[in-house]
């Protein structure tokens, strides 16, 4: 009988455990995750970012090279976070488990515990990967004790926001530190040294932001107050004009700047610059009230948000501007021309609360009640829909929509069932070529009844997506799968399109 001596026992459990977790596979830097390995990762792992992914998905297919930049960041300074991906349209049961609904979906799980990970948050550059997860697993704002140490935080970010304080115990310092808390996408460093001070021409307590764009640095002069710091923050954060991307999307519309102006540019164009150089003469004014951002009308990606606003390339260059509250408003100029004075009056009318909306509509076709399906358009809309003998049942639908063409041939046979009826009709609209004041459409498709009388009331279609839950519904008189327009029903399986990224 051989006996092993501890030496070989041992080189066999490494050998054994080694084995084990061979089955986790990278790719530049990034885990490979299964359901059959993926306990066995977070064991080996206890702090990963993992995104479900679907390999056909293009904003899935945007985000690879900086996940794998941010993975490589992570893995050259010897982090212990680790990052990995998961394809959800393999690993459905995963994917369930974790409640994915959309790509990509990017959840951090955090010592390991597998039961409730946190939803990545912020935008998708490597550096913003990176500052997340550093302000998830360390503290909130990095000591800085040298000079060295205060130049390297600013030369390696885009952004970053240093706190010098004399006594790290003040409660100007912890009202940083508990702004620091707050901002997931921006790291913070606090110094109290005299040489760092000395360095960057710093003579008393305060917060400097430094940036690689615009005017360099801003230096806070308000309250030492974490509202008051968040709202420093965030408006100078980010350039005063910028480029609508994949990567700056998510700091574009999830930002507490909810009034964008948009220009429609294309980059190529000889008069590119000087359309810029306006476009950011005009912005200044309006620092932390409006989002400058101008969008290349050539890039294929782009070109649903130019349908979005009515657009077509050969329109462009083109400004318009939108609100992204409760409710989506866009606005249009009266002059195309695009000039910095033209701009300024523009945005101030906006402000002042004396624009009113841009409401796009198609022409009314000849022969929009011909057919089964009614056509409707922004011109003819509540003309229709509000007529006080009618109970009309319309379709809000987008033409590139795929769950909009899965329903266009049981909405056909719903039009033909009822194109004899006398007070009822069935019709559809495009809602991106037509919009109107009444009618807020956030999905696609939506379904709405207006039901026969003088109150101009909307009722939400949220049953069964068949002709027996339609029929079912009208001749019900809208009660059989409906809902009083505002209330919540069940949740839309359509596309959102609660902000223009949702139309990339």
């Amino acid at each position: 009988m051989n006996v092993l001596t501890f030496a070989e026992a041992l080189f066999l459990l490494c050998t054994l455990a080694v084995l084990s977790r061979a089955d986790i596979g990278e790719e530049d830097d990034v885990l490979v995750l299964k359901k059959s390995n993926f306990e066995e990762a977070l064991k080996a792992h206890p702090n990963i970012l993992v995104e479900f992914y679907a390999p056909w998905c293009g904003h899935c297919k945007a985000l690879v090279p900086e996940y794998a930049k941010a993975a490589s960041m992570l893995k050259a300074e010897g982090s212990e976070i680790r990052l990995a991906k998961v394809d959800a349209t393999e690993e459905a049961d995963l994917a369930q488990e974790y409640g994915v609904r959309g790509y990509p979906t990017i959840k951090f799980f955090k010592g390991g515990d597998k039961e409730s990970p946190k939803e990545y948050s912020a935008g998708r550059q490597a550096d913003d990967i990176v500052n997340w997860l550093k302000k998830r697993t360390g503290p909130a704002a990095t000591t800085l004790g040298e000079v060295a140490e205060a130049e390297s935080m600013i030369a390696d970010n885009e952004v970053a926001v240093i706190g010098f304080f004399k006594d790290v115990e003040s409660e100007g310092a912890k009202a940083f530190l508990n702004a620091a808390e707050a901002v997931d996408d921006v790291p913070f460093g606090i110094t109290s040294n005299d040489a760092v001070y000395s360095k960057f021409e710093v003579s008393k307590d305060g917060v400097v932001l430094f940036k690689k764009f615009d005017e360099g640095r801003n230096t806070f002069d308000g309250e030492l107050s974490k509202a008051d710091l968040l709202a420093f923050i965030k408006a100078n954060q980010l350039p005063l004009v910028i480029e609508f991307t994949e990567q700056t999307a998510p700091k574009i519309f999830g930002g507490e700047i909810k009034s964008h102006i948009l220009m429609f540019v294309p980059k190529a164009a000889s008069d590119f610059d000087e359309k810029m150089v306006e476009f950011k003469k005009a912005s200044e004014g309006f620092k932390g009230k409006i989002l400058f951002i101008f969008i290349d009308s050539e890039v294929d990606d782009n070109q649903r948000i130019l349908e979005f606003f009515g657009l077509k390339k050969e329109e462009c260059p083109a400004i318009r501007l939108i609100t992204l509250e409760d409710e989506m408003t866009k606005y249009r100029p009266e002059s195309e021309a695009i000039t910095a004075d033209n701009i300024v009056a523009f945005c101030t009318l906006f402000t002042e609360g004396k624009l009113k909306p841009h409401l796009m509509s198609q022409d009314i076709p000849e022969d929009w009640d011909k057919n089964p399906v009614r056509v409707l358009v922004g011109k003819n809309f509540e003309e229709v829909v509000f007529d006080p003998k009618k109970n009309v049942f319309v379709e809000f639908y987008a033409p590139w929509c795929g769950h909009c063409k899965q329903l266009d041939p049981i909405w056909t046979k719903l039009g033909e069932k009822y194109q004899d009826s006398a007070d009822i009709v069935v019709a559809k609209m495009d809602s991106t070529a037509n919009e109107m004041e009444t009618v807020k459409v956030h999905s696609f498709p939506t379904l709405k009844f207006f039901p026969a009388g003088d109150e101009h009331k909307v009722v939400d279609y949220n049953g069964e997506r068949t002709l027996e839950g339609f029929t079912k519904f009208l001749e019900s008189g809208g009660k059989d799968g409906g809902a009083p327009a505002g209330e919540e029903g069940e949740e839309d399986e359509g596309i959102d399109v609660s902000t223009p990224l949702g139309l990339v």
